[in-house]
Parts: C-alpha cells; structure tokens; sequence
C-alpha cells in the first residue's frame, strides 16, 4: 500500500514540475514579444520567478518520493538509469530557462521569438523518452 502511495506522490508532483518546466519558456517568449512595455514585462518577470521557484519545490518533492521509490522499493534496471540521465537533461533545461529568465530581468537580450518557439518544444522530447521508458521498460 505504501509503494502505491509513494508512486502516486512521485507522480504528482513530477507533472507539477512539469507544467513549470513546460510554462517557463513561454513565459520568456512573452517578455520577448512585448518589448517596449516595462509594466507588462515586470510582470511577466515577476510571474516567472514565482513559476521557477515553484518548479524548484516540486522537483525537490518529485526527487524525494523517486529515491524512496528507487531505495526502499527497489526499483532498478537500465531503464531507470536512461530515464535519470533524461531527467537530468530536464533539469539543466530547466536551470538553463531560469538563467534566461535572470538575464531578461536584468535587461539582458534574450534570443529570438523563432528561436525561444524551438526552444520551448525540446522538453516535450525529453519527457517524452522518460515516459516511454517508465512504461515499456525497454531494458
């Protein structure tokens, strides 16, 4: 009964960090398209900050229940180490997009509208695969 609990908590608050690694960057192309608007761009700042620090407490949670998951469940295989390596490829994006977000507060340039639209599809990829492998366990 406790695995299920654990997995289910593991579960939410992955889709919690998620949603914040997913709104982050259109957040940024938001910024981007209203230059010459300080308020509105203060407040797209503002909303970011509070997303990416939400992000941060939903991923520390998200890594909690997955070690109890991966130490006290023992779940393991070599599914689980190519889905840790894309989780961790999540969370560089994810750091990266607050690096971006820090330098637009700062007055910083961000890149272009083009290439922030590219940008924000990468992590739909790499969830992708961390799915994929949660559920068909390929190796």
């Amino acid at each position: 009964m406790a695995y299920f609990w654990v997995k289910s908590l593991h579960l939410l608050f992955v889709i919690a960090w998620l949603a914040s690694v997913f709104y982050l960057p259109r957040i940024l192309l938001n910024i981007n398209e209203c230059a010459g608007q300080p308020t509105v761009q203060q407040r797209l700042v503002l909303m970011g900050k509070r997303l990416y620090r939400f992000g941060h407490v939903m991923f520390g949670f998200a890594f909690i229940f997955g070690m109890t998951l991966w130490l006290h469940f023992g779940m393991k295989g070599g599914w689980l180490h190519a889905k840790l390596l894309l989780v961790a490829l999540l969370f560089a994006y994810f750091i990266a997009t607050g690096v971006m977000l820090k330098k637009s507060a700062a007055g910083g340039k961000l890149m272009s509208t083009t290439a922030l639209r590219w940008y924000n599809e990468l992590p739909i990829l790499l969830a992708l695969g961390a799915i994929y492998l949660v559920i068909a366990k390929p190796f």
